[in-house]
């Protein structure tokens, strides 16, 4: 048992999931935070505005993510070119369309809800209630972002 009452083991399997969550997050965080600096067209100031609450979110959760792997007592993967490497969002350069970078954030949801479905399996075989709720929250906050970013395509 680790210093938080968790299996070792598990920890680790965990630690190396949110670590693959944290590099997907990094890469959604700088698509996004391009999607707000080169937003253009009709709907400039919505998206602007819509774009740098999505990113202020995302960097809190790239942190509470970090942080519960230090809790679980391993180390966060820290280097972009590892966050690079393992994404399975990939980076989204010079979108300045507003339907295409929200279809962008769309597919990254999609992948981040996965990893995050895939994550509560983990941590509820491991016990691990702390990672458990971060991954609820997550889960439930952005399933409803992707019912109003779908809203604004009208799809």
């Amino acid at each position: 048992m680790n210093r938080i009452g968790l299996n070792v083991e598990k920890t680790n399997e965990l630690s190396n999931e949110l670590n693959d969550l944290l590099a997907n997050y990094q890469l959604f965080y700088m698509n996004v935070r391009g999607f707000h600096w080169n937003i253009k067209g009709n709907k400039f100031f919505e998206l602007h505005v819509k774009f740098e609450e999505l990113y202020d979110n995302l960097v809190i959760k790239v942190d509470e993510i970090a942080e519960r792997v230090l809790t679980l007592g391993h180390t966060p993967m820290h280097s972009y070119s590892a966050y690079l490497k393992g994404s399975a969002v990939k980076e989204a350069v010079n979108i300045s369309d507003g339907n295409e970078a929200v279809g962008s954030i769309l597919e990254s949801f999609k992948t981040v809800i996965s990893k995050q479905r895939n994550i509560l399996k983990t941590s509820d075989e491991a016990d691990d209630e702390g990672t458990n709720a971060l991954m609820s929250d997550y889960i439930r906050e952005q399933e409803k972002l992707v019912w109003m970013y779908s809203a604004f395509l009208n799809n």
